[in-house]
């Protein structure tokens, strides 16, 4: 860990406990469109909307999708009551800035919706790179790579931290070294973010 120069985190289910609005979201908008809610939600975790409703609703013409997409977004933009920071977020944000650890958020969210998760949970990202700074999402690197770029990092110097394989994928393409929530296989494996805190303190 002593040489790690900056971390990148993912943001749903990683910084930012937003786990019951997302489903939520997948849910409603699954009964909208008569699509399994729950099957929609395990495809979607870690890939942005517009990847993911496609694959979904395969016999929609263009016009149609785009508005699946967005009835989509609106339904998690709408939803921000009980999104949290993550359990042990500030104390690992803490560590960060004690020990002049650069940090950035790569999300698959678009930038309305990362600010509006982001500022609901009470956390400031000093770089936020969203699905509209990119031309592909997860699991493309160029997410990490735009971070690690922002930030002035090699990133082969940079931490990921994920709770989705898809974003694993994309930090592994990026060469980034990993740090693995939610049971997933990383370079480390974390319980929590306090775990990580406890590393780097």
């Amino acid at each position: 860990m002593a040489d790690i120069k900056a971390v990148l985190f993912d943001m749903d289910g990683t910084l930012v406990d937003s786990d019951n609005a997302v489903e939520r979201s997948w849910l409603n908008w699954g009964e909208e469109y008569g699509v399994d809610g729950p099957a929609a939600h395990r495809l979607a975790h870690g890939a942005p909307s517009a990847a993911t409703v496609p694959k979904l609703l395969p016999h929609l013409g263009e016009e149609d999708l785009q508005r699946a997409v967005m009835r989509q977004l609106e339904l998690q933009y709408d939803d921000l009551a009980d999104v949290v920071a993550a359990p042990g977020a500030r104390e690992l944000l803490d560590v960060l800035a004690r020990r002049g650890l650069p940090w950035a958020v790569v999300t698959s969210a678009d930038t309305r919706l990362a600010k509006a998760r982001l500022d609901a949970a009470g956390i400031v990202p000093p770089v936020l790179v969203t699905i509209d700074d990119v031309p592909a999402g997860k699991p493309d690197p160029a997410g990490y790579l735009r971070g690690a770029e922002l930030l002035g990092k090699d990133p082969a110097d940079c931490l990921v931290v994920e709770d989705a394989e898809v974003g694993l994928q994309a930090a592994r393409a990026a060469g980034a070294r990993t740090a693995a929530l939610r049971g997933l296989d990383g370079d480390i494996r974390l319980t929590t973010l306090a775990d990580l805190a406890e590393l780097l303190g």
